[in-house]
């Protein structure tokens, strides 16, 4: 055990119970699960990814590169999460990962035998021999070995939510610079939201011990958050991470709602995704720790400075029972004795320069800490870490140590102004690069711009706070910035010891830098060729803690600067970011908005199956008991055909055009013409792309002279809109025609059959709905039911006497209701989309698999439609040799000579006896359908030079399904060729 006597911001009356890999453990609330397994004596948390080395815990926060743990267990397993940010609780159970059969003995760990074979870029030069192994053996093998984690297999049981928050001022961190900035700007009235990752507030200043207005920087704190929790207009929000920074002043947080719970409470969400819309934003996100690169910096106990002062302070925890450190600056030496004061065994520390502080050196005599100066770390030694070499200018000194705290200096944590494209910039005094250009309406403060003291980030937030309220529009309050003493702040810049052994950039991805330096030998010297062909900076903590140092190391061996060199940028998330809170409720059946039709409940009591079209849930059938899905198809299309049937056709666009133009609007996009349409009439047309390839069809009734009703097919209907408004705002802007999409204001019910003008009767108010007064094609403005407002329209989809009634959608079940009583002594019977199919295809009318973004309307038997008076949409195009070779598949009917047998849509058409090669195909089945009226099998497709070949026989082949059918090609008017019926 190595939790301290005393200290910390733990709450020790209190214990938490939680297991790793399956052993148990205990650890008090505000431990994270990092610092428990530290207390427990727990440093061999991972492996890493390529040579499956022992891996430790290396930070105290986001930027942890190595103690990724699987979290929880079945449904809600959840691999990859850092140990350094999971908030302890009761019963949490963890697990390590990328390791067989178990994390101390990982057999794969044998890569390291092979180490020299695996450097940088040896993916590109392996698995190239023999070639018949890359898809037997070179690719399973390294999909076995690919990834770190296991996701869960089941359903996620939680549920995430999204939500957007509007304020004037965004404060991201919540350390010294972004309180300060936080109590600037919510004291001016703005509006502040104060965000940050972890799951208290306070940021650094929960682990430094430094003084501010004469107390504690604990106490800063607490004054700190109780004020701002006192102000009305100000947010705090902890366990909120801001991942992203996009155009508008929008930014993306991810708030961690219950992560911190085994089992979210009722209705409340596991995570919730927030779009932050800010005025201003104050970025006050702190900066990294960064490592030296020296042989064996990878072993577990060696890890960050102000990692190991962080888990002494803030957790009360020694990272071993002897730790050293090892630096390059005066921070971190601070950090070190804080981490002495608060108990830890510090044997001593190796720093880089001839000397440090004089008020530095004082305070490590006084705690007993022997300060090496001129001296570096050469080498560690043990599984987990037991002993480090120092080289000291007296000579080589071993010192045994189960930690060692190192830092090479602060690298600002500039992510998020790189997410609009912008680029940081060298800051030569304190060897780190700074923010360059920023978003628009950002201001970056403290220690991530570079203003690494305590006193500095002070100053900076509450001059930056303020100043972004007032360009949010509040009036400054004056009030002096908190105050605190300077503080040492000298650092040589240092990067590598150059020293024999292994030393680790990327201790993730196990990048080394033998392999910086094979990049810059092989060529690969640019930063952005660099992080590639290395992986540097590619792995989970997307380089937070290497990519500096590995900058550095092809500085030197390219003889540049840094700056020179360049770096590589960020972009969005900050850190990883589930799927399920991105995706939130839409998943299963909510991945998208289900839209019912007005009767959707009258369908349901009628038991009907429902089939997603588009976003519309519509009957497919109506099965009676004992019925399977042929069975009542059969049975609705029969009695549609023989008395009266009734389908809610709701879900067809309608779009209602009007203004003395709409008439010339229509003649423009439709193929023929519609600008004669008289008041009262229906017309079909033909919509094309500007390709001259059929868009759309439907039908369009003319209500008033300058008023016209479209109605479109349900998939295409928000295309046709969207196309319609296109002509008007950029074609023909001089149009006087406004329009507006009515689908989901009307409902629209159709019925159809012999007996259907007998039902329509018992509904209309005393209209005229005979075959004179409502002709073929007519179109009625009249009343229903006592006075309901309605349009009728005699149309007919099925090619029986039918009528399509519409009223507004409120009205719709009722409607459907009274049709059911009027046709009851008539039998009516309600259909489906897979009846409709059935009626369509034996009246042999085009639908979606015809209308397939690859047919003209010669193609599909309308050519004829096409007006020679006008100009429209298409005509040009469609006039291509291409689309006029008579040699063009075009639209017919099939049916199979053998009558038992059954088509298959998809099938493509062969000469008798031809090979089936695609110099032989000819044409393929676009629809099909059991037509119980004829009793066989009937199809529609596109055959080359089709109606001229009625008659003739053909091999319809589908090796997919093992399909090979003789058919006969016929008019695809299968039932009432022509059209009696729907005239009567």
């Amino acid at each position: 055990m190595t939790r301290l006597s005393a200290g910390g911001l733990i709450d020790r009356s209190r214990t938490l119970s939680f297991s790793f890999d399956g052993k148990s453990y205990t650890g008090h609330p505000g431990d994270t699960l990092a610092s428990a397994l530290l207390a427990n004596g727990v440093r061999l948390v991972g492996r890493s990814f390529k040579y499956h080395r022992p891996r430790g815990i290396v930070t105290a926060g986001s930027e942890e590169p190595n103690a990724l743990v699987e979290l929880r267990s079945g449904a809600r397993r959840e691999p990859n999460t850092r140990a350094t940010t999971i908030e302890l609780f009761d019963a949490l159970e963890a697990t390590s990962q990328n390791r067989w059969p178990s994390l101390d003995v990982d057999l794969l760990s044998m890569n390291q035998l092979v180490s020299p074979f695996l450097g940088a870029g040896f993916y590109y030069k392996t698995f190239m021999w023999p070639a018949a192994f890359w898809e037997k053996v070179y690719e399973p093998m390294i999909r076995r070995a690919a990834g770190l984690g296991r996701a869960a297999e089941a359903a996620d049981p939680d549920h995430y939510e999204k939500a957007t928050h509007f304020c004037d001022v965004l404060v991201i961190g919540s350390g010294a610079a972004g309180l300060a900035a936080a109590l600037a700007a919510g004291r001016t009235g703005a509006r502040v939201v104060l965000a940050d990752e972890d799951f208290r507030l306070g940021g650094r200043l929960l682990s430094e011990q430094a003084e501010i207005d004469g107390g504690s920087a604990a106490d800063f704190v607490t004054r700190a958050l109780a004020e701002l929790s006192s102000l009305p207009n100000v947010r705090l929000m902890p366990r909120t991470t801001v991942f992203g920074a996009y155009d508008g002043g929008e930014f993306g947080a991810v708030e961690k709602v219950s992560d911190h719970l085994a089992v979210p409470a009722p209705f409340q969400p596991r995570q919730r995704l927030w779009r932050f819309i800010a005025k201003r934003s104050v970025l006050a996100a702190g900066a990294f720790d960064r490592p030296i690169v020296f042989p064996g910096n990878d072993r577990p106990g060696v890890m960050s400075a102000l990692a190991l002062a962080t888990y002494a302070t803030r957790f009360g925890v020694g990272a071993g029972p002897r730790a050293a450190g090892f630096t390059n600056n005066d921070h971190a030496v601070a950090a070190l004795l804080d981490a002495a004061a608060a108990g830890v065994k510090l044997e001593a520390i190796a720093d880089v320069r001839e000397a440090v502080a004089p008020a530095l050196a004082a305070r490590a005599k006084a705690l007993g800490v022997d300060l090496l100066t001129g001296s570096e770390v050469i080498a560690t030694s043990g599984k987990c870490l037991s002993s480090v070499t120092v080289r000291t200018p007296k000579g080589v000194r071993t010192l045994s140590v189960e930690a060692l705290g190192v830092s090479g200096g602060a690298t600002p944590n500039v992510n998020l102004t790189c997410h609009q494209g912008g680029r940081p910039i060298w800051c030569e005094d304190i060897a780190a690069f700074v923010p360059g250009a920023l978003p628009v309406g950002m201001a970056v403060a403290g220690a991530a711009a570079g203003h690494l003291t305590l006193a500095e980030s002070l100053a900076d937030g509450t001059a930056l706070g303020a100043a972004a309220a007032e360009d949010a529009g509040f009036a400054p309050v004056a009030a002096p910035a908190p105050v605190a003493g300077d503080a040492p702040n000298g650092l040589k810049a240092f990067w590598q010891v150059h020293a024999k052994g292994p030393a680790f950039v990327d201790q993730q991805n196990d990048v080394t830098a033998k392999d910086v330096a094979l990049a810059h030998r092989e060529g690969f010297r640019a930063v952005e060729l660099l992080k590639r062909y290395t992986t540097m900076g590619m792995a989970t903590d997307q380089g937070k803690t290497s990519n500096m140092a590995g900058l550095a190391i092809m500085a030197e061996l390219t003889g540049k600067g840094i700056p020179q060199t360049g770096t590589t940028v960020f972009r969005p998330p900050y850190t990883p970011v589930a799927l399920g809170v991105l995706a939130g409720h839409h998943r299963g059946v909510d991945f998208k908005p289900s839209r019912p039709t007005p009767t959707h409940q009258w369908a349901e009591e009628q038991g009907a199956v429902f089939v997603e079209t588009g976003q519309w849930l519509r009957a497919a059938w109506f099965p009676k008991a004992g019925e399977d899905w042929q069975a009542a198809v059969n049975r609705e299309v029969k009695a549609t055909r023989e008395s009266v049937g009734v389908i809610d056709v709701s879900t067809f666009g309608k779009i209602d055009l009007q203004g003395p133009d709409a008439g010339r609007l229509l003649d423009r996009v439709y193929i023929n013409m519609f600008s004669t349409l008289g008041v009262g009439k229906a017309r079909y047309g033909v919509m094309l792309r500007e390709d001259g390839i059929v868009m759309d069809d439907g039908t369009t009734a003319r209500l008033a002279d300058d008023h016209y009703v479209m109605t479109t097919t349900t998939a295409n209907a928000a295309k046709v809109f969207q196309h319609l408004e296109f002509c008007l705002q950029v074609l023909w802007p001089e149009l006087d025609v406004c329009l507006a999409s009515i689908t989901e204001q009307w409902a629209q019910i159709a019925v159809s059959g012999p007996r259907s003008r007998d039902v329509l009767a018992k509904l209309v108010d005393g209209a005229d709905v005979s075959n004179t007064g409502l002709p073929f094609m007519g179109a009625l403005q009249t009343t229903v039911m006592g006075g309901m407002e309605a349009r009728v329209f005699r149309l007919s989809f099925s090619g029986e006497l039918g009528y399509e009634i519409a009223v507004p959608a409120r009205h719709g079940d009722k409607l459907m209701r009274a049709i059911m009583a009027a046709g009851a002594p008539y039998g009516i019977t309600p259909y489906g989309v897979e009846t409709l199919a059935v009626l369509r295809i034996e009246k042999g009318h085009v639908s979606g698999s015809e209308l397939n973004g690859q047919t003209s309307a010669r193609d599909l038997g309308l050519g004829r439609m096409a007006s020679t008076k006008k100009d429209f949409i298409g005509r040009v195009m469609a006039g291509r040799p291409a689309f006029t070779d008579p040699d063009r598949p075009t639209f017919v009917g099939f049916r199979p000579v053998d009558r038992s047998a059954r088509l298959k849509a998809g099938a493509h058409f062969l000469p008798l006896g031809a090979a089936p090669t695609t110099e032989n195909d000819e044409g393929y089945m676009t629809s099909v359908a059991w037509s119980p009226i004829l009793g066989h099998s009937i199809g529609l497709g596109l055959l080359k030079r089709g109606p001229e070949r009625i008659g003739e026989k053909l091999r319809a082949y589908d090796p997919v399904r093992g399909g090979d059918i003789e058919v006969e090609v016929c008019s695809p008017h299968f039932v009432d060729p022509e059209g009696e019926k729907q005239r009567v």
